[in-house]
């Protein structure tokens, strides 16, 4: 018995150093686990937010084409409103489910800002059917558009901690 006894305090070290071994490698499995499951949502996020962009901009630019063609503004590639229609449909259609993933992916922030830069792109659309279609008028829209898909942008790199972005404003330069 007294073999066992001075046995003892070793065994003892092996089952606590076994169980601490155990409860450590536990402990970063559930992290590493964490860690990757925010990644992957992470992930899914940034294509939330990238497709909606996507489908947004291409109704903004179809818009862009329409008032090139009713002369409001120099998109180089004029686009009639009959001609349009098919696309500007199927752009319709692709934003929808974009705009779905956006809602349950997305942040408060990012949907809020989407909202509004969507809010703008119907109205540049309103604008390509009116009656009365004034530069000016085009202008001061594409200027909030612009506002707004910066503040867009600046929300999904805050809400996925990317660093600053170019505001994408840009002068077209003039031919001498």
């Amino acid at each position: 018995m007294s073999a066992f006894i001075q046995q003892l305090p070793a065994l003892i070290g092996v089952v606590v150093g076994a169980l601490g071994s155990y409860l450590a490698i536990v402990r970063g499995d559930r992290a590493r686990f964490g860690r990757e499951r925010a990644a992957r949502w992470e992930e899914r996020r940034l294509t939330a937010y990238t497709d909606y962009a996507r489908c947004l901009k291409r109704t903004i630019t179809l818009t862009y084409r329409i008032a090139s063609h009713l002369g409001a503004d120099p998109h180089p590639h004029p686009l009639t409103p009959e001609e349009a229609v098919p696309q500007m449909a199927e752009a319709l259609d692709a934003r929808d489910p974009a705009w779905e993933a956006l809602l349950l992916l997305g942040a408060p922030d990012v949907v809020e800002a989407a909202r509004a830069w969507v809010v703008v792109a119907m109205e540049l659309e309103h604008f390509t059917q009116e009656r009365n279609r004034s530069a000016p008028a085009w202008q001061a829209l594409l200027e909030r558009q612009r506002a707004c898909r910066e503040a867009y942008y600046a929300a999904v790199r805050s809400d996925l901690a990317l660093p600053p972005g170019h505001p994408a404003r840009w002068q077209p330069h003039t031919l001498s």
